[in-house]
């Protein structure tokens, strides 16, 4: 496949591109209620032509583009949700939905993806195998889009399976790539402490929720300082504590919750053990009781090598080597993982901040955006690196 024509529609549908990004932006939708996001999306593809679309949940949407020659099968994805947010940005566009806003570029992510789909739907006769488009809901909130699709069968028979992230702290016209881990699990934890309520000013004659829950936070923090090989990335973060209605009250019962972040399978379920273990042993220890529930979530985002050779490859051939920054692992996370059990892939970001336009703000805040002049990058490289993978189904 020629990739000159195809840079070439790409230039021409900038002002597109922006226009259905603003329209993602002006009409946010939380996880799971992307209703109209995923009505808007459908029309568009329609409009296309050469596509089999379909929707494998209620708010998703796949178009598949089966080429006129054989060859192997290419997934591209996009994720559509936004967050419960109240924006503070000012300009036209801004969220028309109270309390909702695009805090984490996933309009523009869905706006690339329309036009990628519509510049090579027009090509079929040069397309080998078949590249499916997946549009994705509910990557903010778990257990996520991602798996849902996946289970509706959206990954059956793909052989490779890739994905772009705008990303407001890399500068515009740069690229993040990693090879291997790339983004953590994403797992969340609650634990409840019962102690015996009684008069703060008598406190021998209850058990003390409050004390005991202290304890039980700074020592899970042993199970990173102390339990876990220094080599292995690892977050234990207690981000929630409730408890007690005044100051003369010992509670009764004070309730925590957290979330846990690394990259090693194993370690993902020896933590869960290790912190019952800890909360077990202060909880008798003091006289209290408790409930521990562990909740698994995102896996860890694992680059194919292979596939992030292509995609840097392609990155470099438009933009050059000099564009492109090996990322370290990071404890953010994304289900993008749940595509990537299937099929081996790759996730990639795109440098979307810029200081000089005052795009400086970071992801999930109320004035976040974006560089839209990121979106052509993004859209260039989905484009020249789906014509890479064509020439690999020759």
């Amino acid at each position: 496949m020629e990739i000159k024509p195809l840079l070439e529609e790409a230039e021409k549908m900038k002002e597109q591109v922006v226009e259905w990004r603003r329209h993602f932006h002006r009409h946010p939708e939380l996880s799971f209620r992307e209703v109209e996001t995923a009505r808007f999306v459908t029309r568009q593809l329609e409009s296309f032509g050469n596509l089999q679309i379909s929707h494998p949940t209620q708010t998703s949407v796949m178009a598949r583009l089966i080429g006129d020659r054989p060859g192997k099968v290419l997934a591209i994805r996009a994720d559509m949700d936004a967050l419960p947010i109240q924006e503070e940005n000012t300009f036209e566009y801004a969220s028309g939905v109270p309390g909702v806003m695009h805090a984490c570029g996933h309009d523009s992510h869905t706006a690339v993806l329309l036009a990628a789909a519509g510049i090579l739907s027009a090509r079929r006769e040069q397309i080998r195998g078949e590249i499916r488009f997946l549009f994705q809901h509910a990557e903010e909130q778990a257990p996520g889009g991602a798996q849902e699709m996946v289970d509706a069968g959206v990954m059956e028979g793909v052989d490779w399976v890739i994905g772009a992230h705008l990303l407001s702290w890399i500068e515009y016209g740069k690229f993040g790539v990693a090879y291997g881990p790339m983004m953590a699990s994403s797992d969340n934890f609650s634990i409840t402490v019962r102690g015996v309520a009684g008069h703060a000013a008598y406190p021998h004659q209850s058990v003390d929720a409050v004390a005991v829950s202290a304890q039980i936070i700074t020592n899970l923090q042993h199970i990173v300082a102390r339990y876990t090989d220094p080599l292995d990335r690892l977050v234990v973060s207690v981000t929630q504590i409730h408890g007690g209605t005044t100051n003369n009250i010992l509670p009764a019962e004070v309730k925590l919750g957290g979330t846990v972040r690394c990259f090693n399978p194993e370690l993902r379920t020896a933590v869960k053990e290790q912190m019952e273990r800890i909360i077990r042993g202060i909880t008798e220890a003091h006289g209290a009781e408790y409930e521990f529930s562990f909740e698994y979530g995102y896996r860890p985002v694992i680059n194919d090598p292979a596939v992030t050779k292509i995609v840097e490859d392609a990155i470099a051939d438009l933009y050059g080597a000099e564009s492109i920054q090996i990322l370290k692992p990071f404890m953010g996370s994304e289900d993008f993982s749940a595509f990537q059990q299937k099929a081996p892939g790759t996730f990639f970001m795109v440098g979307a901040g810029n200081p000089a336009k005052g795009i400086v703000h970071p992801h999930h805040h109320p004035l976040f955006t974006v560089d839209e002049d990121a979106m052509d990058h993004s859209l260039k490289v989905l484009l020249r690196a789906a014509a890479a993978f064509m020439e690999l189904s020759a």
